[in-house]
């Protein structure tokens, strides 16, 4: 009772609000200065100067004297090469690594037994990153139970270091390094760093062992009929599976490192006797000149690398499909793949490159071509149908059949908006629902896009806001969309769309012309890492008619393509199949 007679009372007597101190991000000093100069009026420059200068002197003298007074307390905090005192690694160990702040870190100290002393030791590395088994089997068992050291010659030290690299640490992959830098980056990436005692050098042993994917099918880039196999996001399993398709010992998986700090690793892979030099050796300048502090994904590394960032149309081709990369790199292209993503970059690329499927080396070439013919066909209409649409209801009336001009008039006849206007309504609509239906969760994704563009068209009609014969032309340019085979270049297409949709709008079949004419011109000016885009047809080029617009019989695809100006242009000899040779032989006889 006593409760409730609170509650009415709190609830109708008026209470004064208790003070409360809420969070402030505070500023750096040097804001704070340029804050107070702000603040003070015009008049008063003078002053402001000097007040000023006396505050960063004072900041500046209050500096040195803190240096100079940490200088001996922190004579670890500036060390970069591995001390012979195990003590020194220790508390800088601990410092760069924030300990025990950070409960993930595992610093393990031991004693190395040998005959008649203990030589004080210490393993650090991140729990959670690495196999747990393989230090305890192939490190510590070794160093603290298996160590019965008879060290001889003069170089005692040197004898036990490596004593222990060749005999010692029963592990396959072992670092030795004086650069603190070097072992530290090792740890950061799953590896674990041994110190020692008396030994200016430290021990990083690759003992990874994080949860990760495993190979799984394609998501994006489906195929009925050839290997079903995707990249994962570890780096040595994607180089695996590209290598366990080429079988090839001139492939070189080069490593380079990207991101000042989170120095995330990449392997540039390209095949040595078959691939330009020029192009590997400008592929390596792009990936070595990249600063910046953090970098995760091939979609990052795409935008720093390609040619002209404020192009729509793609550059570099990205696949999740170990052999597609294969079969580029044997035609003498360059991959990236990079730790973390499940995507690899090759190039260069050109837009026929982005017309095919992975799908088309694996079937007959006439069913490959009437793919291809297919794929064409989707891409006007996705680009052009509903400027087209637009431009012959407002423009062109003379184009369209009299009974259907008749149909589609009386069909507008109660839509309150111009052709332009319903539109941009229902392509909104369609990208709304498309974009939705990715973003839910896989089994509700598809339902919502099928039960959303039926209720939004069927509602819109009825509700007398677009016209039937738009659903009808927006639901076949969806449709022509879904079968482009690259996402980036469908991307593309979907911002285009609406540009031809306002060229048509002002100028009629004039303004798609004058469109299309500005995009060829753009398309046939771009490069990627130096082959024009459009080849091999402007410029044109011998290998036009082998397997670009159409394929020809893979028997005939005899060279690699010229515009790449490989080492090796010869892909197989002029009669590859043989057995018809030996036939035709035995016919004379």
């Amino acid at each position: 009772m006593a409760d409730l007679k609170k509650l009415i009372k709190d609830m109708f007597v008026f209470k004064e609000p208790e003070p409360r101190e809420e969070f402030i991000l505070e500023e750096k000093e040097s804001e704070k200065i340029v804050n107070v100069t702000d603040a003070h009026d015009e008049t008063s420059e003078k002053k402001k100067k000097g007040s000023l200068r006396n505050l960063f002197s004072k900041s500046a003298n209050s500096e040195k004297k803190d240096s100079e007074s940490g200088k001996e307390s922190n004579n670890t905090e500036n060390m970069t090469c591995v001390s012979k005192n195990l003590k020194e690694n220790v508390e800088y160990l601990k410092k760069r690594f924030s300990i025990p702040i950070n409960g993930d870190v595992v610093l393990r100290e031991f004693d190395i037994v040998i005959k008649d002393r203990k030589i004080p030791a210490c393993l650090i590395f991140y729990d959670g990153m690495v196999n747990g088994m393989l230090i305890n089997l192939n490190i510590l068992q070794p160093l603290m139970l298996l160590s019965n050291l008879d060290v001889k010659g003069k170089n005692g030290e040197k004898d036990i270091a490596e004593y222990i690299h060749k005999s010692l640490v029963t592990h396959n992959q072992v670092k030795v390094s004086h650069e603190f830098d070097e072992i530290v980056g090792e740890i950061n990436f799953g590896g674990c760093g041994v110190f020692i005692d008396g030994i200016d050098v430290a021990y990083a042993c690759d003992v990874k062992g994080w949860q990760h994917r495993g190979v799984d099918r394609p998501n994006n880039e489906i195929v009925i009929r050839g290997p079903q196999e995707s990249f994962n996001e570890i780096l040595r399993v994607n180089t695996a599976l590209v290598r366990k398709i080429l079988k090839d010992e001139d492939l070189v998986a080069e490593s380079i490192e990207i991101g000042k700090r989170s120095k995330t690793p990449c392997s540039l892979l390209y095949i040595k006797d078959i691939a330009n030099e020029s192009l590997v050796n400008e592929v390596r300048r792009r990936l070595q000149n990249i600063k910046t502090d953090y970098i995760f994904d091939t979609g990052e590394l795409e935008q720093y690398i390609e040619d002209n960032t404020l192009m729509s149309t793609p550059q570099i081709v990205a696949t999740e499909r170990p052999d597609r990369v294969a079969s580029m790199l044997a035609e003498g292209k360059v991959a990236v793949i990079m730790s973390g993503s499940p995507f690899a970059l090759v190039m260069p690329t050109t837009n026929n490159d982005f017309l095919q499927s992975a799908e088309d080396a694996y079937v007959r070439f006439p069913y490959a071509n009437l793919l291809r013919i297919m794929r064409v066909i989707a891409i006007f209409m996705s680009l052009l149908l509903p400027g087209l649409y637009v431009a012959i209801t407002n423009y062109h009336h003379e184009m369209i059949p009299t009974d259907l001009l008749f149909a589609i008039e009386a069909s507008r006849e109660r839509v309150p908006f111009p052709s332009v206007v319903e539109i941009i309504i229902m392509e909104f609509a369609f990208e709304l629902v498309r974009e939705a239906g990715l973003r839910v969760p896989s089994p509700i994704g598809p339902t919502l896009g099928i039960i959303g563009a039926l209720i939004l068209g069927q509602a819109a009609v009825a509700a007398n806001i677009v016209s039937p014969i738009l659903i009808i032309v927006v639901a076949v340019t969806g449709i022509g969309s879904f079968a482009i085979p690259n996402f980036s270049l469908g991307f593309s297409f979907r911002i285009l769309r609406f540009a031809y949709v306002f060229l048509a709008a002002m100028a009629g079949f004039l303004g798609i012309t004058f469109g299309l004419f500005v995009q060829s011109i753009i398309l046939c000016n771009a490069k990627s890492f130096g082959v024009p885009f459009m080849a091999p047809f402007g410029p044109k080029t011998k290998s036009r008619f082998q397997d670009q617009f159409f394929r020809s019989p893979i028997w005939k695809q005899e060279k690699r393509p010229d515009f790449l100006n490989t080492k090796d242009t010869q892909k197989q000899p002029k009669i590859s199949r043989q057995w018809r040779k030996s036939e035709k032989k035995k016919g004379k006889q």
